[in-house]
Formats: C-alpha cells, sequence, structure tokens
C-alpha cells in the first residue's frame, strides 16, 4: 500500500511539473475577455473533443483558429489512423477545459465542416498559446493570416516563436499524404 501511495504522489509530481514547464496554468497570455466574446456556460457534460484543436459543445461545433494539432483518426474524413501526438494534443486540451472556470470564444466564419472558426479563450488565456506552448500545436497565423484579429495574432505569434514543437509532421502536410478516400455510404 506504502508503495501504491508513493507512486501516485510521483505521478502528481509529474504532471504538475509538466504543466508548469508548458507554463499553461502559471503564466497568463491574456488576462481579460475580449469585447464581443460569447460566453460558454460550460456545463462539462455537453463538451465533445472532436480532436486537439477542434470540440463541440451541446450543437456548436467550434475549430480553434491559430493552432493546428495532429490529427487523430476519423475514417468518416479520410483518416484512418491517428498522427504522433495527435491523442496527446487531445487529451491535453481535454485536461485544460476539465479545470477550466470560464470559457469565452470570439468567432470569425464558418469553416467547409459547419464548425465555427474562432478563437477560444480559457480563464482569459487563449487555448491556442497554451497547446502552442505545450509543443503539440503549429502556429497557423503565418498561413491564415490574422482573420481580422491582429493583436491575438501577435501573441500567438510571439508564442511559437518562444516555444518548441515536438518532432511531428506538420499536421496540414500529414493530411495531405494520409487522406483516403471516403466511400459514399447509403444515405450520406
Amino acid at each position: 500500500m506504502k508503495h501504491f501511495r508513493h507512486k501516485q504522489i510521483f505521478a502528481l509530481l509529474a504532471i504538475g511539473i509538466f504543466l508548469c514547464s508548458c507554463n499553461l496554468f502559471v503564466e497568463k497570455d491574456i488576462d481579460f475577455i475580449p469585447e464581443g466574446a460569447q460566453v460558454i456556460e460550460m456545463d462539462k457534460a455537453k463538451l465533445t473533443m472532436d480532436d486537439g484543436d477542434s470540440f463541440f459543445y451541446d450543437s456548436l461545433g467550434i475549430r480553434v483558429l491559430g493552432m493546428d494539432t495532429p490529427e487523430i483518426a476519423h475514417p468518416e474524413h479520410g483518416f484512418d489512423e491517428d498522427q504522433a501526438y495527435g491523442r496527446e494534443a487531445e487529451a491535453l486540451t481535454a485536461l485544460i477545459f476539465e479545470g477550466a472556470g470560464n470559457v469565452s470564444y470570439l468567432a470569425f466564419q464558418k469553416d467547409g465542416y459547419g464548425r465555427m472558426l474562432a478563437h477560444v479563450f480559457i480563464d482569459g488565456d487563449l487555448l491556442s498559446i497554451k497547446l502552442i506552448r505545450a509543443g503539440l500545436a503549429y502556429e497557423t497565423v503565418s498561413h491564415y493570416g490574422d482573420n481580422g484579429f491582429p493583436q491575438l495574432a501577435e501573441r500567438i505569434l510571439k508564442a511559437a516563436e518562444e516555444s518548441q514543437t515536438k518532432e511531428f509532421i506538420p499536421p496540414h502536410q500529414w493530411r495531405r499524404a494520409n487522406r483516403k478516400a471516403v466511400e459514399e455510404q447509403p444515405g450520406n
């Protein structure tokens, strides 16, 4: 029993050190919720993770602006396997939401999948910066521009410059190389 307790303490300590080293909960990126942000009255039972940069809250699908995380298997979209670090990015995003007090988003527009493209704030911090600092996301501002939010884009670029990404293929390249044709199913 004593040995088991030491393992629990060690595991909790390791998680704490990891989170602090990633500056996920220690350093504030933005200490306010920008004007025009929509507040999500968080009921964690209504939250479903799609992957590290996309989630559903009730019927609202959100694709987080400013980052691209490794993919996870989505056979309906032509991906039969996970990309390296895809599950880790999804798990970290879920963990961040689990500890969230306030969640809000600044909407840009809908994407081709019907999801809202939006900057997401967790307790006033940009979610994209948390994943970039953890090394589990590439920034997308340099490719897609600031989407009408230049100050947020600047913060994301700065975080990317100061962070080191894990060794994985940029997700847009991985998608191109690994997407399989999706067969039409009856009723689709």
